[in-house]
Parts: structure tokens; C-alpha cells; sequence
């Protein structure tokens, strides 16, 4: 006789996460016949279970087997457990068909169709691999409308929809399935902000932060479904769709987003910069919303350099560039558009906001860039990581940009395996906390695009390569972060307990890594794709195949004389090694355009966030 007794906690994720169930259910079962229904009732909170074993006998204890097994010989059972809704059967049963579920199917379904890359490095080709099958994997629909697919943020903690980490990790698989960028965008447009709730930190034109649904919302930020905490998702919303609007979708699509795009514009001028002072700063509305509210959300995530924590309301540098990068994606819109006034009102806008934020955020003294301004205006003087994201963005004067450079790679802020949150030699490190002092790969994917953005290519590839060997140690998967303690002190990344594997923006470093180190540009609505190779010679070939119905190939060979080939459907235009990309126009308009290369051969795109990005002189 095998019997076996039969709970539920019916315990919210949020209490997972804590280990302290806060909640105590009014709990009735029913035993009938193989299935065990239990049912509970907290408040006005209802939930239930139906728990089956074909073959047992259910009572409201347990499930029980009798059977007998010869020697040698062997039994198995399948138990399932599912959930109800009140007043209702039980949903349908998760049932595997020949060892693959119905997620794994669709997951299946969507990795054949996006493109077939090969590498000369195994190792590297296994971790983008993985990064495609975790990208699948994460992969939900939005329940109002289930032909758009967005990316969740992260496994357990995060299987939701989030601003920031859905644009971002979006934005880093465009070369992948630009359809990901553009169902993110759709789905938070509908979610924008409409009116002012200090609970739920809801603004008009702002971005969410995170979507719990159903009864988890009740524990969750802000008491409801959406909580709007988050000072960067809304610019990095503007700054998505500037790259999306390159991608070839439908013209009538993008201007029906466009009014979306608007209104987050308005919420960085009305609501994000309330003082007036030009940068956007954050401070929770209310005392249960997060304390910080840019990607370093931690409590403690936001410190001078002596450990002091700053006071609010705080700008962050890095959200100052993402600000940069949306004004300039607003302004080659209007442009396109031939809207040359509204044009030259956000280039103005960007030069300003450039020109104060290399006056307000460089520490000479130190040679790097403040985290943050505080509540009173003073520079968080701490040296940390979030400078490296503003080289992405191009806001970082060019004169200013070696000293960064050479901080971001010093013994205290490179681990070996990564760039740190914060450096060593900070009062707050910790190599084991969560933002002060840990490696974070999407961050260091960022870092690396920064640097070649400016032309830094070895720092660039010793940083990628340093994350290819990280994830040799978890099976090619690398996680949501991993501690910070030096490559000296252990010959492997020690992990982080809690974090989230796979992880959207995890799962998309690596793709991001390969798509810096090809130079890859690409503006389908021009008919063009540009590249610049910078692989480092341990990467091996590159060949990525696109499946048949795309009639598309490239390939990146290290060895011949003719870096590179590939074929394209017209009327795209493959250029590599560095050719300029319509930038004639843009002189002859008078926006004069700069053109950098991290290789040297000069190439230049009409904007974007990648390296040799042509924008306007500001």
C-alpha cells in the first residue's frame, strides 16, 4: 500500500519568495472516487484544487494505491493536481503527450522558425542555443489579446509582464523575432497610464512597472493588478519603438502607436522632471511602493561612496540617457515624417539635456560619471556600473569617454567574469548582495555595446568572452546575476540564491553579445543591413540561416580575405565592412551626422542604439 497525504497552502507567489506564509485559509475537501477537491477561502478570496491519481483511492486525507510489485519488478503513477475556479470544473489537466507539453510544442514551434545560427565555438553556439530555447520559454500571450506574444520577465519570481525588463530584453532580440519588440509595445501601450493613483503610482503617459494577475495582485506593489513604480520603463518605451519603427512593420501600425509614443514624451516633461531642472527623478508616492525605482530596485541599491544611502527625489544617470535616446528617437521619426519644426524640437531638447548631464553628472576628481543626483542636488559619488549603460546611448561626451572606459575595466569594477555593480573599493560592496557589487549579464551586455559604440572593441570582447565562460558553468544558461567576487578568488562565477533562471534579459545577453561584435544594423524599412565584424578570433566562423520560407543566409568566416557574405532578399541592401548608410541626405538637410566605427571602417547607420550609430551633432 502506497499512501499519500495530501496539502495546500495555496500560499501567493510573493509568499514563496519570503518563506512566510502570511495568509490563513478556511479550507474545506471532498473525496470522490480517485480525486481529492480542496477548497479555501480567505476574505473574499476563493481558490481550489483537484487532486487525481488513476488507480488510488481518495479520501479527504490522502490518496491511496494498492498494488503489488514482483521482484525486480517495477510501478509507476501519474498524479495530477489542478486548479479550479470558484464554482466551476477544474481547468483543463496539464498532460504531457509523448514527454512534451503543449508549452514545449508551441516553445518547439517558435525556435524552428527563428534563425539557425552555427558558430566555430561550440561552447558559444550551446549558450545561444539556450538562450533561444529560454527565450521561448518565456515567451506569454496577453490574455485581452492572444496573438501578441510578450517575453516575462523571469522564472519563478517574475512569469509576468514588466516594463523595463520586457523592453529591454525585447530590444536585444530584435535580430531574433522583432515580433517580440513589437507585441511588448502594443501590450504596455494599453496599459499606459491614464490618471493619477498615488497607490498604484499610476501617471498619465507612464509605463508600468509590472502586471500581477489575478489573486496575487491582492499582495502585490500597489494593492492591484498594475503598479506603475518605475522611473526608466516609460523613456526606454520611446526609445524600443525608435527601433521597432525600423523593423518593416506596417506603416498604419507604427503611426497607430505613435500617439502612445506621444503621451510617455509628455510623462517625462510633466511628471518625470516635476522640479523642472531637466533630468527625471523618482520618489514612491507612498510608503508602500519601492524605494528606488530604476533597474537597481533594491532598497540599498542607490549609495554614496562612503555606503551612505541617497535620499530622494533621485535622477539617475542612466535614465538621463534613456530620456537622450528617446528624444532622438522622436526626433528622426518627425524627421522621416517631414515634421522638420517638431524635429528640431527634440533634437534641441537632446542637446540640452546632453549638455547639462556632462555638466551636473562628471566627477573630475574621480574620472567617471555620478550614479545619481540626490533629492538636494548633490552627485552620488559611488562608481558604478549605471555609467557604462549611458555609452549606449551616446550621451557621454567623447572626451570623457576613455576615463570611463578604463574605470569599468579596473581590478575593481571587472571581476573576470564581469563588470560589478559597484566597485570594490566602495562603501557599500558586497559581492553577494543583490545591486551592490553582484554581475549582472544584461548589464554587461549593454556595458560591452557602450564601449564599442565608442570605439573600446578590446574592452568589449574581453567583457563578452568573460560572460561565454560564465555560463560554461551552468550549462550555457546564464542567470538573472551571479556574485561578484573576483575570477582570482574562485576559477568559477559563484551563483546568487535567489535568482531567477532563465531570465528574459539573461536570456537575451548572449544574442546581444553576437549582435555587437558583428557591427549588425539593420533598417528593413530602408531596405538595409549593415555590418562591421569585430569577432574575436576564438569565436570561430559565424553562419546564421535564416529557415526556407526567408530565403536568407550570412556568413562570417575569419580566415578569407572577404570578411563576410550573405545574401538578402531585395530590395534589402547587405553593406559590410563599413560603408556609410544614407547619411548624404541628412548633410544636405543640414543635420550634420558623425560617423564611428569600433573597427575603423567607418561605418555609419541613420540612428539606433548599436555601434557606429550616425545621430545629430548635439
Amino acid at each position: 500500500m502506497v499512501r499519500l497525504r495530501v496539502e495546500a497552502d495555496f500560499a501567493d507567489l510573493f509568499e514563496v519568495k519570503e518563506a512566510r506564509i502570511q495568509r490563513r485559509w478556511n479550507e474545506s475537501r471532498q473525496a470522490e472516487g480517485d480525486a481529492l477537491t480542496i477548497r479555501a477561502a480567505w476574505q473574499d478570496i476563493r481558490k481550489g484544487v483537484v487532486v487525481s491519481a488513476s488507480g488510488a483511492d481518495a479520501s479527504p486525507e490522502a490518496l491511496t494505491y494498492r498494488t503489488v510489485v514482483p521482484p525486480h519488478g517495477q510501478w509507476s503513477a501519474t498524479i495530477r493536481a489542478v486548479p479550479t475556479a470558484i464554482q466551476s470544473h477544474p481547468l483543463s489537466p496539464f498532460i504531457r503527450a509523448r514527454g512534451v507539453s503543449p508549452r514545449d510544442l508551441r516553445r518547439q514551434e517558435w525556435v524552428s522558425k527563428i534563425p539557425l545560427l552555427r558558430m566555430g565555438n561550440r561552447s558559444i553556439e550551446r549558450t545561444l542555443r539556450r538562450s533561444y530555447d529560454d527565450l521561448g520559454a518565456l515567451r506569454i500571450e496577453d490574455p485581452a489579446h492572444p496573438d501578441r506574444i510578450v517575453v516575462a520577465a523571469g522564472a519563478p519570481w517574475f512569469m509576468a509582464l514588466f516594463g523595463r525588463d520586457s523592453l529591454w530584453a525585447s530590444l536585444m532580440a530584435l535580430p531574433v523575432d522583432p515580433s517580440l519588440a513589437f507585441g511588448t509595445i502594443q501590450t504596455l501601450a494599453d496599459r499606459q497610464g491614464s490618471a493619477v493613483d498615488e497607490m498604484s503610482e499610476e501617471e498619465p503617459g507612464k509605463i508600468l512597472h509590472e502586471v500581477r494577475l489575478d489573486v496575487s495582485s491582492g499582495l502585490a506593489l500597489g494593492g492591484k493588478s498594475a503598479y506603475y513604480g518605475s522611473v526608466d520603463a516609460t523613456p526606454l518605451f520611446v526609445a524600443l519603438f525608435g527601433e521597432v519603427s525600423r523593423w518593416g512593420f506596417a506603416p498604419e501600425t507604427i503611426s497607430a502607436l505613435l500617439p502612445h509614443v506621444d503621451r510617455a514624451l509628455a510623462w517625462i516633461r510633466d511628471y518625470g522632471d516635476k522640479d523642472g531642472d531637466g533630468f527625471v527623478e523618482y520618489q514612491r508616492l507612498n510608503d508602500q511602493g519601492l524605494i528606488n525605482q530604476g533597474w537597481k530596485d533594491s532598497w540599498d541599491g542607490i549609495n554614496f561612496a562612503d555606503g551612505t544611502l541617497a535620499e530622494p527625489p533621485i535622477a539617475l544617470c542612466e535614465v538621463q540617457a534613456y530620456v537622450y535616446s528617446a528624444y532622438l528617437a522622436r526626433f528622426w521619426i518627425a524627421y522621416d515624417a517631414g515634421d522638420m519644426a517638431l524635429a528640431a524640437e527634440y533634437r534641441e531638447r537632446g542637446a540640452t539635456l546632453k549638455r547639462q548631464f556632462n555638466e551636473r553628472f562628471w566627477l573630475p576628481e574621480h574620472g567617471y560619471y555620478a550614479v545619481a543626483l540626490d533629492g538636494k542636488k548633490r552627485p552620488v559619488d559611488a562608481c558604478a556600473s549605471n555609467m557604462g549603460q549611458c555609452l549606449l546611448f551616446g550621451i557621454i561626451d567623447q572626451d570623457k569617454a576613455p576615463l570611463v572606459a578604463e574605470r569599468l575595466m579596473s581590478p575593481e569594477m571587472f571581476s573576470g567574469w564581469g563588470v560589478r555593480t559597484l566597485a570594490s573599493d566602495m562603501g557599500a560592496y558586497n559581492p553577494a548582495s543583490y545591486h551592490n557589487g553582484s554581475v549582472w549579464p544584461h548589464d554587461n551586455a549593454i556595458i560591452a555595446a557602450g564601449l564599442l559604440r565608442y570605439g573600446f572593441v578590446e574592452q568589449a570582447q574581453r567583457i563578452s568572452t568573460a560572460l561565454f565562460e560564465a555560463a560554461e558553468y551552468s550549462e550555457g544558461r546564464l542567470p538573472e546575476l551571479f556574485c561578484g567576487f573576483s575570477r582570482d578568488q574562485f576559477d568559477e562565477p559563484l551563483p546568487y540564491p535567489t535568482a531567477c533562471s532563465p531570465q528574459a534579459c539573461a536570456a537575451t545577453t548572449p544574442i546581444q553579445l553576437v549582435k555587437g561584435l558583428m557591427g549588425y544594423y539593420a533598417d528593413v524599412a530602408r531596405g538595409g543591413l549593415w555590418m562591421d565584424p569585430v569577432l574575436p578570433e576564438s569565436y570561430g566562423d559565424l553562419h546564421i540561416t535564416k529557415r526556407q520560407d526567408h530565403y536568407r543566409y550570412l556568413r562570417y568566416y575569419r580566415d578569407r580575405p572577404r570578411p563576410a557574405q550573405g545574401y538578402v532578399v531585395p530590395p534589402w541592401k547587405a553593406t559590410v565592412g563599413g560603408r556609410s548608410c544614407r547619411t548624404s541626405q541628412i548633410a544636405r538637410e543640414g543635420l550634420t551626422a558623425v560617423t564611428r566605427s569600433a573597427a575603423g571602417h567607418g561605418l555609419a547607420c541613420r540612428h539606433g542604439l548599436g555601434r557606429g550609430a550616425s545621430v545629430p551633432v548635439i
